[in-house]
Parts: C-alpha cells; structure tokens; sequence
C-alpha cells in the first residue's frame, strides 16, 4: 500500500502546484503544437469533459465516487500497477477536490485539439484507469495460462 500512497501524494501535490503556478502566471495561450496542442487558462465548473450537473448532485457524486474508488483500493490493489492506478486516480482526484474549494472552479490549461481543456490531475486520473486497465488484461493473461 505504501507505493499507492506515495502515487496519490505525488500526484496531488504536483497537481496542486501547477495549479497555482498556472493561476498565477498563465494571462495568454501558449502555442506548442500551433493552434492543436498548448496551454491555455480555462476555468471549470463542471465534472469531466465540462459536463454541467446540478450543483448539489455534482458534489454528491464527485464525493461518492472518490470514497468507491478508496473502498476499492483498500480491498483491491494488490500488485504495483494496482496501486500505482489507484494512487493516481486518489491524488487526481483530491487535487480538483482541492482546486475547486476556494471559488468552485478547476482551473484546467492543456488543451489538445477539439477536446476540453484538461489539467495534470485529470491526467493523473486518466493515467490511473489505463494502469488499472493494464493490470486486469495481465491478470486475466496470468489466469488463463
């Protein structure tokens, strides 16, 4: 359990610092792929992919899913990959929590392509579901062998 500790650490501290760097210092888009990929300020109110809920029911679920994926990580991540995904899934996940108390808002800065506008602990999320998914195809790999 120590490596999923030390994943949601990390992933919440460093989310949390490039937040405040971003609020702090980014007034204009940076192109660095031209107009597909750069860092632009954007401000979310919503859940993923800017999805609107009504206020009350969005903080009842954001709260709702973080505590499932902590009961299942206490009773599932038994391998480092395991840990690793629900590490960053934990981090990720408390830096928005963290980020969105003061004003309400996620302060996301990545922007590639069409897609919305994103920030390092909705990566560290999405990160987090690949490892986990990567470590159920190996198990199930594992169990037909």
């Amino acid at each position: 359990m120590m490596f999923m500790f030390v994943a949601a650490i990390v992933s919440f501290v460093s989310s949390m610092a490039l937040a405040v760097v971003v609020d702090r210092t980014l007034d204009h888009r940076i192109p660095v792929f031209g107009s597909f990929a750069g860092f632009e300020r954007a401000y979310n109110s919503g859940i993923a992919f800017s999805i609107m809920l009504p206020h009350g029911l969005q903080t009842v679920l954001i709260i709702a899913a973080l505590l499932l994926v902590m009961f299942l990580a206490v009773r599932s991540a038994r391998t480092t990959v395991q840990q690793a995904g629900f590490g960053l899934i934990i981090g990720g996940a408390l830096g928005n929590i963290a980020d969105r108390l003061p004003d309400g808002f996620v302060t996301d800065y990545m922007q590639v392509g069409t897609f919305p506008v994103f920030n390092l602990a909705d990566s560290c999320i999405t990160v987090g579901v690949g490892l986990l998914l990567i470590g159920m195809l190996l198990d199930w790999r594992q169990k037909r062998k």
